[in-house]
């Protein structure tokens, strides 16, 4: 027995080893994608700009030909009033804009040609960077969960009947919480940002230019930008944690989100309390926040009621929640047994309340509403304090 030991510690040392190596292979993938998805996305941006302003010459040239046509054919008529070389100037005019104008228009079609060619490249890079993040993502789950990294872990589920297992599913699901935010973030703010910088150069331009009336307005809306790239900041931080939570408690934070829910939603939204409120540890207090937000937003996305209510209760050592909707419904059985969006979302707010050490209870059939049951004891919180 000592012998197989080893040999699967080998097995596993070497297994780590080998993952290891190729995590930094695909790593410094990532990297040059990404170098390379930056050094597009700014060419792409310069083409386009490019575009703009040859598309603006070509109507200039356009304008500019049209009126040497009309002169040409002015003097040509009129042999009393123009000499021979008033026709010589106005017909290589009027050619020189002709070939200048087919020149920019060569120019514009290269650079539509070019501007596509850059996109196609792009989108494609993003998804070789969007495919290695995942990869990495993915060994670095496995990689913790191999090296043994789950001792914390192990001992808070140490009752439990199949520790690995949920200490598997804790990594994933914070991989998971560290990819979402890196997309939210990378989806907003930080594209936000990198267009505040595309435009400030453009009015660097604008100002060697001296063209200060379009400065002035360029300023002005950079200034709304900002002020809204500040906003979409603070709405991934609130996302994160609300600070309300800590500043005025579970309850007047519970109370604003239903708020913002149905005013979001346009779905009748109640709020009620019972029992004596109190302040409870921060990492209960977030948790309940977030069961109550995952039932709400399980009932916008697949009930479609026109009414929910919202309940809690405290109890001496217990806190009860309570999501009502009359919404569609469904047979609980049948969708417990699917492997869909709404069966992934009761199973994540089970195995969450049972971390808890709680318990959950759904009563529903179709076309007769919804209504979840969560028990939480509070005295198990207290001594995790």
């Amino acid at each position: 027995m000592e012998f197989q030991a080893d040999a699967i510690d080998r097995v596993i040392k070497n297994t780590i080893d080998v993952m290891e190596s190729s995590k930094y292979q695909i790593f410094e993938i990532l990297q040059v994608a990404r170098d390379e998805l930056a050094a597009l996305t700014k060419e792409l941006q310069r083409v386009i700009e490019e575009t703009d302003e040859t598309l603006q010459k070509v109507d200039k040239l356009e304008l500019q030909y049209h009126r040497s046509r009309i002169r040409l054919t002015e003097v040509s008529r009129d042999f009393v009033r123009y000499t021979e070389k008033d026709i010589r100037i106005a017909y290589e005019k009027a050619t020189e804009l002709q070939l200048e104008l087919m020149m920019t228009r060569e120019r514009e079609a290269y650079l539509r040609s070019r501007r596509d060619e850059l996109q196609m490249r792009a989108r494609s890079v993003e998804n070789s960077v969007e495919r290695a993040e995942s990869i990495g993502s993915q060994m670095s789950v496995v990689l913790e969960y191999l090296s043994g990294e789950l001792g914390q872990v192990t001992r808070i589920v140490e009752s439990a009947k199949n520790t690995q297992m949920v200490g598997l599913k804790i990594i994933q699901a914070q991989e998971e919480e560290r990819k979402r935010i890196a997309r939210e973030i990378h989806d907003g703010p930080a594209q936000m940002l990198a267009n505040l910088v595309l435009r400030t150069e453009i009015v660097e331009r604008m100002l060697v230019k001296q063209e200060f009336g379009l400065v002035q307005a360029e300023v002005i809306d950079l200034k709304g930008q900002v002020r809204y790239s500040l906003e979409e900041m603070r709405k991934v931080i609130f996302n994160l944690r609300p600070m309300a939570l800590d500043d005025l408690g579970l309850i007047p934070t519970l109370r604003k989100y239903v708020h913002d829910y149905e005013e979001k939603t346009k779905i009748r939204t109640s709020f009620e309390t019972r029992g004596k409120e109190h302040r409870l540890s921060s990492a209960m207090e977030a948790a309940v926040y977030r069961l109550v937000q995952e039932a709400l937003s399980n009932a916008a996305k697949h009930a479609y009621p026109s009414y929910v209510l919202v309940e809690i209760t405290y109890q001496a050592q217990l806190i009860k929640i309570v999501v009502k909707d009359n919404g569609l419904g469904f047979n609980v059985k049948k969708i417990s047994e699917q492997a869909n969006r709404e069966s992934f979302g009761l199973v994540g707010m089970r195995e969450r309340v049972e971390l808890l050490e709680g318990r959950v209870e759904i009563q529903s059939a179709e076309n007769q509403g919804t209504t979840i049951i969560i028990h939480i004891p509070t005295n198990v919180d207290k001594g995790k304090e």
